[in-house]
This record gives C-alpha cells, sequence and structure tokens, in this order.
C-alpha cells in the first residue's frame, strides 16, 4: 500500500464510489471533495454523506483512512457552462455534436477546484472517475485531457500533481467488477443501493442496477454495465 494521501473527487455516483474503495486500498489517508454546480440531480449532493458512512463500515481499516470531507460551491460556474444538466432541457439531445448532458470544462474546472485544495493540504494525488472507454460522448473524459491537465497543474502550482483515473480504460461492466474486487458484495450492494448517477434525479423504486429513471443516458449505461457484469458473475457462480 502507497503510503502517500489523496484527495477523491466524490459525487456519490457509481464511478466515485468505486475510486474511492480503489484508493482506499491503496493509500494511507483518504480526503473526499465534492461540487454543488447546480446540477439537476441535486440528489447526489444529499447521497454523499450516506455512501460516505457506508463505505467506512465496510472496512475497519477504510474507517482510519477516510478523513475529511469538502464540498465546493461552483453554481456560478454551472450558470455559466450551461447544459441540460444545469438548466434543463432534454437531456438526450445532442449538441454541437456532443451529448445534451455535457457541461463544458466541467471536470477540468473540478480538478483545478481540487488541485488547489490538495496543494493546501499538501496533497499530491488527485483520484477520479473519468473514463474514455464508457465516457458517453465527454471530450473532457479522455486520457489525452487528463495527461495534459496534469501538466498543466503541476506548472502551475509548481509541484508535481498526478490524476489517477482506475477506470479509465474500464467498460461500465469491468466497473462493477472492480467494486467487487475492491469491496466485495458489501460495496456492490452499497453502490446498487445508495449512489445517484440518474440525471433526472429520480430516487423512487430500486432497480437491480440502482436508482434512477431509466431512460436518461446515464441510467442506460448504468443498466447495460449491471446487466453485462451480472450475466458474467452468475456465470462464474458469484452472486450478482
Amino acid at each position: 500500500m502507497n503510503t502517500g494521501r489523496a484527495l477523491v473527487l466524490f459525487s456519490a455516483g457509481q464511478d466515485s464510489a468505486t475510486c474511492l474503495a480503489w484508493a482506499l486500498n491503496r493509500f494511507a489517508s483518504i480526503e473526499t471533495i465534492g461540487f454543488d454546480y447546480g446540477q439537476r440531480h441535486g440528489v447526489e449532493l444529499t447521497q454523499r454523506p450516506v455512501v460516505l458512512a457506508g463505505v467506512a463500515a465496510i472496512k475497519p481499516a477504510w474507517r482510519e483512512r477516510l478523513g475529511a470531507d469538502h464540498v465546493a460551491e461552483m453554481r456560478g460556474f454551472g450558470a455559466l457552462a450551461q447544459s441540460a444538466l444545469t438548466a434543463g432541457g432534454d437531456l438526450t439531445e445532442a449538441k454541437r455534436g456532443l451529448p445534451a448532458s455535457f457541461v463544458p470544462g466541467r471536470n477540468l474546472a473540478f480538478l483545478s477546484y481540487a488541485a488547489a485544495h490538495a496543494w493546501l493540504r499538501e496533497i499530491d494525488v488527485l483520484v477520479t472517475g473519468v473514463c474514455e472507454t464508457d465516457y458517453a460522448g465527454y471530450p473532457d473524459c479522455r486520457q489525452g485531457t487528463i495527461d495534459a491537465m496534469a501538466a498543466a497543474l503541476s506548472l502551475g502550482l509548481d509541484r508535481p500533481m498526478t490524476i489517477a483515473t482506475p477506470l479509465m480504460r474500464l467498460s461500465k461492466a469491468e466497473t462493477w467488477a472492480l467494486a467487487r474486487q475492491e469491496g466485495g458484495e458489501a460495496l456492490v450492494s452499497l453502490i446498487r443501493t445508495d449512489t445517484h448517477t440518474c440525471y433526472a434525479g429520480v430516487r423512487e423504486t430500486l432497480q437491480p442496477w440502482g436508482y434512477g429513471c431509466g431512460a436518461c443516458p446515464a441510467c442506460i449505461l448504468r443498466r447495460a454495465g449491471w446487466e453485462a457484469y451480472a450475466a458474467q458473475a452468475d456465470g462464474e457462480g458469484a452472486p450478482a
């Protein structure tokens, strides 16, 4: 295990919860940071403490390593970088060849805020759940973007800043499998019931893959990943 510290960008979604478990198994001390940017699925903010408490309860070592949580207020950014995710509208309609849910510069802004806080806390590793395999068409989730951002942050802060992306090459099904690898069925169950991914903010009926509207791009991706993961888990004799 790495004896260092890391700051996990944590939204209370499936991907960031998996990344949090991944980091807790590899770093001696973890802090988390989330962002209130006026997202229409603001329910993810209310789920953050629920998921954090659930993760801490899975392993005593995780509870010991999990440190402070922070939420950055970024509603001004969300008002400027409007999309269907912040200003309403059809979540399935493309704009300029990109998904309607694409918030321009969102991950770049998240990483900048996180890096500023990490610099003050003398943390030199940021962990984020971006992925270019199932990245839904977001250009700020690509490896090239992350590499360029890490270089810019390191130069701008005059301190090496590493951005770890455990999910970068994984499909959504493989992300479910990674959760099981890192935290067992307890983590898979927690992600299924307590994390939030649905862009519409729907938390009414629990589906096999979690809560959500079932129709927005985030739900479609999460459901397809769960179904592929569950089929494979069944084939291996593992509980799905």
